[in-house]
């Protein structure tokens, strides 16, 4: 009796959109979580962002429900560290952007984390500017977000991407 009902929970997570809507959930709240941690440390907002949450954005080479795992993580990191409603919405947009990019690419490992570094460090700087008002130009704040995406996406999602790499069959049930 104790394997039957084993197998009937097994076979139900198995349901694909069940096991996307899962995939996608739990992404989203790795997403909050490490953006927090990342805010307590002064490193999520302004000029200068490393969020640990961005290294997330490899995820798409691995499960397409990281796509909007990601949107909504990221929207929700965005209102709950008290974000302006514009940078809620075109950051969220940004890392959507960077997501899918991630997800087309993922082909060609090397190239997974580009379209998140492109993305943010193209829209973010105007978030910036207009929506904060923060001292600077345009191409300074290119400067400063896209160093902090290369760290972020660029550095530590290429070393989670080769470290779930191993795993990846287990955990995304690929």
């Amino acid at each position: 009796m104790k394997t039957q009902n084993t197998q009937a929970i097994s076979a139900h997570i198995a349901h694909p959109r069940a096991l996307f809507i899962a995939q996608a959930a739990m992404i989203a709240a790795l997403y909050v979580v490490l953006t927090f941690i990342a805010n307590a440390f002064g490193l999520a907002n302004y000029a200068i962002q490393v969020r640990f949450s961005e290294a997330l954005t490899i995820l798409p080479f691995f499960t397409p429900a990281a796509i909007p795992g990601l949107f909504v993580g990221c929207m929700l990191s965005n209102i709950l560290t008290g974000c302006m409603p514009l940078d809620v919405v075109f950051g969220s947009l940004a890392t959507l952007i960077g997501a899918c990019g991630a997800y087309a690419l993922r082909k060609y490992k090397w190239l997974t984390p580009l379209p998140p570094i492109v993305a943010n460090t193209i829209i973010v700087p105007f978030v910036l500017a207009y929506v904060y008002r923060f001292e600077g130009s345009i191409p300074y704040f290119m400067l400063t977000v896209g160093i902090g995406e290369v760290i972020s996406c660029g550095i530590l999602g290429m070393i989670l991407l080769f470290s779930l790499q191993k795993y990846a069959n287990r955990i995304f049930k690929i």
